[in-house]
């Protein structure tokens, strides 16, 4: 499976709500198959798609603790002055756009972006190889 195609997956699954929308990686295949729960998709999951032997759900970032702590890890070594605004973000509404409000006044947004696709990377290769799927750099040949 390539790293890419697993990444829009884990994307696709995390902007949503835990259970909203999923993604299945055949374990066989590699072939990742995609369901929301509002049934927009054309696409039919396979039958045995429940059969941990065969699939493996696509984890959600709070799975992987990609939210909020990860947010917390990144303000606390690269501005600790803002650490308690920050954290007083995430106790209202619209904090993630606070957030990036802050991060763009002092410089820090594009190292942000950086850190978290460095850090949702390495958490999804270790899924991958904790559940034995091979993760393969590049994208499939359209066609």
């Amino acid at each position: 499976m390539y790293l890419s195609e697993l990444l829009d997956a884990f994307e696709w699954v995390s902007a949503a709500g835990p259970f909203e929308n999923t993604a299945y990686v055949s374990r066989e295949s590699g072939r990742i198959f995609w369901a929301t729960d509002t049934g927009d998709l054309d696409e039919d999951l396979p039958e045995d798609v429940e059969d941990g032997t065969l699939y493996v759900c696509v984890p959600h970032k709070h799975d992987l603790d990609l939210g909020q702590r990860l947010v917390f890890r990144f303000v606390e070594t690269n501005a600790p002055d803002a650490y308690d605004q920050v954290r007083a973000y995430f106790s209202k509404r619209s904090a993630y756009a606070r957030l990036k409000d802050l991060l763009e006044r002092r410089g820090l947004l594009e190292g942000w972006y950086s850190y978290e696709q460095e850090a949702c990377e390495a958490a999804l290769r270790e899924w991958a190889e904790d559940e034995d799927l091979e993760v393969v750099e590049g994208r499939r040949a359209e066609g």
